[in-house]
């Protein structure tokens, strides 16, 4: 039987977390979900048979088109420098010290962080602008654990919006920081099958993936089970939204060392 591999590539919308009410109405954004599978042909049936499950990835994303701007965020206005900053996929190099996150991230992130790491090691902290989410959550852990390593700083300034699997990258930083007007969006996550963690036991594989990560990033273990139950709190198609004050609130609560202030 002759074989062939299939790659589909199923436009979905990203809309995989709902805006607060002042934020309806905006157009939503797509991302290119990818699943992949073998099929033999079938002489007797005289048809392509799949012989092997699609391979699972998970997306943990919310975009949107436009910025929230409402009552209860102020507007956010990015810096001028921007505009001509050096670009590493989703990353930006504000200054000789200063970079910014401004997209989702990927499977290619890690690699454009530690490129720009590599061109630019006066870097201290990444400040976390429009930070939709990732679109490859392994690659994305990776990420966080790249920024904990380097001893960089996370910062989410005035009007910064942190959404989804970049609360994992803001939680990674050697110092953590925000400013009102900041806002946090968690929910949980979704792999091609539909499952969400809730259908795994607490230790099973797929949720230890984020357990340990979370002790990694200086939490106890009680800690960490407790913000993984905050994330998990609403489902994929819905969103929990934090304010500045709420994320320093569970900042206290879930690192009693020095480096989250």
């Amino acid at each position: 039987m002759r074989s062939l591999v299939i790659l589909l590539l199923a436009l979905a919308h990203a809309i995989a977390i709902p805006l607060p009410a002042s934020a309806q109405g905006l157009s939503a954004a797509r991302v290119v979900a990818v699943e992949g599978w073998v099929e033999e042909w079938d002489e007797a049936a005289q048809s392509w048979v799949r012989i092997s499950e699609p391979t699972v990835t998970r997306q943990h994303i919310a975009v949107r088109s436009e910025r929230l701007v409402g009552p209860q965020l102020q507007a956010f206005e990015p810096r001028d420098v921007l505009q001509g900053a050096s670009n590493y996929g989703p990353f930006r190099v504000l200054d000789g010290k200063h970079a910014a996150l401004m997209g989702v991230t990927d499977r290619f992130s890690p690699g454009q962080f530690q490129a720009l790491l590599r061109d630019n090691p006066g870097v201290e902290v990444l400040e976390l602008i429009e930070a939709p989410g990732t679109r490859d959550d392994i690659a994305n852990l990776a990420l966080g654990r790249m920024i904990h390593a380097a001893g960089i700083a996370t910062h989410v300034p005035a009007g910064g919006s942190v959404r989804s699997g970049a609360v994992e990258l803001f939680l990674a930083g050697a110092e953590r920081s925000l400013e009102d007007g900041a806002q946090f969006a968690v929910h949980s996550w979704i792999d091609t099958y539909g499952r969400e963690p809730g259908d795994f036991a607490l230790d099973a594989p797929e949720n230890r993936l984020y357990l340990d990560y979370y002790r990694e990033m200086g939490m106890s273990q009680e800690r960490a089970e407790d913000f993984y139950a905050l994330t998990n709190s609403v489902p994929h198609d819905r969103a929990l939204w934090l304010t500045a004050a709420d994320m320093r609130g569970w900042i206290a609560r879930l690192d009693s060392g020095p480096s989250i202030h």
